[in-house]
């Protein structure tokens, strides 16, 4: 595979965010608390040659910095999935498509409007492999009975903490 990677860090209020850009679009997000090594996993995952490219990185962490701001809605960047397998694609693809902005899905209406016959239960672990959290929307899809889990930022509480931003959870009084 030719091309290659460019990489950039954003502080937000859940951790500082780590974005892997190819020529493409953005291929990998993830907080570096959370993931010792994430850097060198994204690399050998894409198989790309690294450079040093703030232009290509830029827009990325502008709209993360945006989103978490409370200022954007919806990402304009554009997506790499090659991260991802093509069922994988197909479910976080149908998230991508059809999940805005203070909306939620449960892991079984997923399962359903993404048509690919996977189990709801499944559809929880492809939610905890996305490899493009935040712009991928994952923590936007909950379990009929509660949240369900997230492997993102502090796990559930950052599930919270994103979906009180969005307005889909009412914040509690002690929210910031």
């Amino acid at each position: 595979m030719t091309g290659t990677v460019a990489f950039g860090v954003v502080q937000t209020p859940l951790g500082e965010m780590l974005a892997a850009v190819t020529e493409d679009g953005v291929a990998g997000v993830g907080w570096t608390h959370r993931s010792t090594g994430l850097k060198a996993r994204m690399l050998e995952g894409l198989g790309l040659a690294e450079i040093d490219d703030p232009g290509r990185t830029e827009p990325v962490l502008g709209e993360l910095a945006e989103y978490y701001a409370g200022r954007l809605r919806t990402f304009g960047v554009p997506v790499d999935w090659r991260l991802t397998s093509p069922v994988q694609r197909r479910v976080l693809g149908t998230l991508y498509e059809t999940v805005g902005y203070g909306k939620a899905v449960t892991y079984g209406e997923l399962a359903t409007r993404s048509g690919t016959g996977v189990p709801a239960r499944a559809i929880g672990s492809i939610m905890g492999a996305n490899p493009i959290p935040i712009i991928v929307p994952c923590h936007r899809v909950v379990a009929g009975n509660g949240l369900g889990g997230f492997s993102g930022g502090e796990g559930v509480e950052s599930k919270r903490w994103l979906l009180t931003l969005e307005g889909y959870l009412q914040p509690t009084l002690d929210w910031d």
